[in-house]
C-alpha cells in the first residue's frame, strides 16, 4: 500500500511539476489599454492634483513610469496606425483622420490588407487577439476590418463619428450590427434657446440607458476569462475620455459641487452638460475604475505574473474648453504647449505605465524617448519571439529597457500630418524641429512656407523660445531628418513637401 501511495504521490507531483513548466513556458499575456484624448498631466502619478486614478497609478507603483513617450499622431486614427504598424507618419499608411466613407456613412479609411503587423504577427505566435474599444482603421468588411487584420474578437465602435457618442443607438459585436437601448440623437448639437442651463431635466435628452463603455468594458472582461488558458493579447482602446462630456449620474455625483461650475451649452461643439468639470473628472475616474476591474481579474485567475500591462494614450487633450473640457483648468497638459491636432509636446506627449510583475522593476521610471512604432519589435522581444520582428519597421525595440537594462539613446523620432494646416516634427537627444502650415488648405491663399523652429526641450520643456537662429548647425541636422523621413502619400499630401494640392477634406 505505501508503494502505491509512493507511486501515486509521485505521478501527482509530476503532474503539478510539468502544469508549473508550462505555465511557466507559456508566451505572457498582453494588456495594452488605450485612452482616448487622455493628457500627459489627467493622472494622478503624472501630477493630476484635481482628482485621483487610484488603479492606474497602481501600474506606476508596480512598475515602470515613462516620462517622454509619444504618441504615433497628434489625432486618433493615424495614431492606431502607427501603434499598429510599427512604421512613423512619415511612412505609415493612415495619416490623418478621414471617415464617413460606408454606404451608411461609417467607417474610417481603411488600410489595406497585412498592414497592421503587430496583431498580424502575434496570432502567427499562437495569440488569441480580442479588441475592446474604438477601431477607426477600416469599417467592417473592408480590408481594414479588425477581424481581417489578425483579431479573433471585436467588440465595440468601428467608426470614430460614432464614438463621440457614449450613448449610440449601436455597438459592433465581430461583424455584427448589435441594436442598443438608446435614443437616436446627435453628439453635436446644442442646448435650445428655451431651455434652462442651470435646470439638470434640459440635458435629459442627451442620455440613454445603455452607455457604451460599461458594455465594452464587459466584454474585454469576458474575453479574459474565455481566453485564460491561453496566450491572449487583450487591446482595449477605450473611448474615454473623448467629447462629448457624457457619464452616468452614479460616477457624476461624486463630483458635482466639488469646482466652480458655468453650464456648458454646446456652443463650442459636442453636447451641452450642466456641470462640464464635475463631468469630466467623473469619465477619468470611471476609467480608473474600469482599469482596476481588469487588473483585479488577472490576479484573480492566477495571470498576473505572467501578463504585461501597457497603459497609455493615442493623443494629448483638447484645448481649453472646446467640447465644454476644461483642461486648463485641470492642467490636463502639464503646462506643456499644444493640445491634440498640434505637434508641440502638449499634443502628442502622452503618459505611459507598463508593469509585468517580477520583470519590471515596480516604481522605475524612464526618461527615454519612445513611440508608438516601437511597441511592435518591443512586445515581440518580451515575448521571446525577436527573431519574428518584420523588417520594414520605424520602430526601435525598448525591452532593454523594460528590464532594467541601459540602451543607446534613440537616433531620432519624427512625425507628420497633413492636417491641422500641415506639420512635421523631429526630436534628437533634447532638440526638437517643429514645422507647420505646411498645407494651409485650398480656400487659403497663403502660399505654404517651409519655416522650421528650433527648441532645446532639456532647457526649454514649454518651447517658449525658438532657438533656430542661434543652432545653424544643429536646425540643419534636424532639417535633413525631416526632408528624409517624409515619403509622399497620394492619400495624404502635404503641398509644401510635395509640390502638389492639398488633398480634399
Amino acid at each position: 500500500m505505501n508503494s502505491l501511495f509512493a507511486a501515486l504521490f509521485g505521478l501527482l507531483a509530476l503532474s503539478c511539476t510539468e502544469a508549473f513548466a508550462a505555465q511557466a513556458a507559456r508566451q505572457p499575456n498582453i494588456v495594452f489599454i488605450l485612452a482616448d484624448d487622455l493628457g500627459y498631466g489627467d493622472l494622478s502619478c503624472y501630477g493630476q492634483q484635481k482628482f485621483k486614478t487610484p488603479n492606474i497609478d497602481g501600474l506606476a507603483a508596480g512598475g515602470m513610469l515613462f516620462t517622454a513617450h509619444y504618441s504615433g499622431h497628434n489625432v486618433c486614427a493615424p495614431a492606431r496606425c502607427v501603434l499598429m504598424s510599427g512604421k512613423h507618419p512619415g511612412h505609415a499608411y493612415i495619416r490623418d483622420n478621414r471617415g464617413g466613407l460606408g454606404p451608411d456613412g461609417e467607417g474610417q479609411e481603411p488600410v489595406p490588407a497585412g498592414e497592421l503587423k503587430l496583431p498580424l504577427t502575434l496570432k502567427q505566435l499562437g495569440y488569441t487577439l480580442g479588441a475592446f474599444g474604438k477601431w477607426g482603421l477600416g469599417g467592417i468588411g473592408t480590408s481594414g476590418d479588425p477581424l481581417k487584420q489578425g483579431f479573433d474578437r471585436f467588440y465595440g465602435y468601428n467608426c470614430q463619428a460614432v464614438a463621440h457618442n457614449y450613448y449610440p443607438t449601436h455597438l459592433w459585436d465581430n461583424d455584427t450590427r448589435v441594436g442598443l437601448n438608446n435614443p437616436k440623437f446627435s453628439a453635436h448639437q446644442k442646448l435650445s434657446a428655451d431651455a434652462d442651463p442651470a435646470t439638470a431635466a434640459s440635458y435629459a435628452a442627451f442620455t440613454g440607458v445603455d452607455f457604451a463603455p460599461d458594455l465594452i468594458g464587459e466584454q474585454a472582461l469576458k474575453f479574459i476569462r474565455d481566453n485564460r488558458d491561453r496566450p491572449f493579447f487583450l487591446y482595449y482602446p477605450t473611448t474615454v475620455p473623448h467629447l462629448a462630456l457624457q457619464v452616468p449620474e452614479d460616477s457624476l455625483e461624486e463630483f458635482v459641487g466639488k469646482y466652480p461650475e458655468e453650464p456648458y451649452v454646446g456652443d463650442r461643439g459636442y453636447l451641452p452638460h450642466r456641470t462640464p468639470r464635475a463631468a469630466y473628472a467623473a469619465m477619468v475616474t470611471r476609467l480608473d475604475r474600469e482599469v482596476g476591474r481588469v487588473i483585479s481579474l488577472i490576479r484573480e485567475l492566477g495571470l498576473e505574473e505572467n501578463t504585461l500591462f501597457i497603459f497609455t494614450s493615442d493623443n494629448g487633450p483638447l484645448y481649453d474648453r472646446v467640447g465644454g473640457a476644461d483642461t486648463g483648468f485641470f492642467n490636463s497638459a502639464s503646462g506643456f504647449r499644444g493640445r491634440k491636432g498640434s505637434y508641440y509636446e502638449g499634443g502628442f506627449r502622452v503618459p505611459l505605465l507598463v508593469q509585468w510583475k517580477g520583470r519590471i522593476a515596480p516604481g522605475s521610471r524612464s526618461g527615454r524617448v519612445t513611440g508608438f512604432e516601437d511597441w511592435l519589435p518591443t512586445l515581440l522581444e518580451l515575448v521571446g519571439a525577436k527573431a519574428a520582428t518584420p523588417g520594414d519597421l520605424d520602430g526601435l525595440s525598448f525591452a532593454p529597457t523594460l528590464l532594467g537594462k541601459r540602451q543607446k539613446e534613440r537616433p531620432f523620432l519624427y512625425r507628420e500630418s497633413p492636417g491641422y494646416a500641415g506639420q512635421q516634427c523631429v526630436r534628437v537627444g533634447d532638440w526638437k524641429a517643429i514645422r507647420q502650415k505646411l498645407n494651409p488648405g485650398p480656400r487659403s491663399r497663403e502660399k505654404p512656407v517651409v519655416k522650421t523652429e528650433l527648441y532645446n526641450l532639456k532647457d526649454d520643456p514649454f518651447e517658449t523660445t525658438d532657438v533656430a537662429d542661434k543652432n545653424p548647425g544643429i536646425l540643419s541636422r534636424l532639417e535633413k531628418i525631416l526632408e528624409a523621413q517624409h515619403v509622399a502619400s497620394s492619400l495624404w499630401p502635404v503641398s509644401a513637401l510635395d509640390g502638389v494640392p492639398d488633398s480634399p477634406k
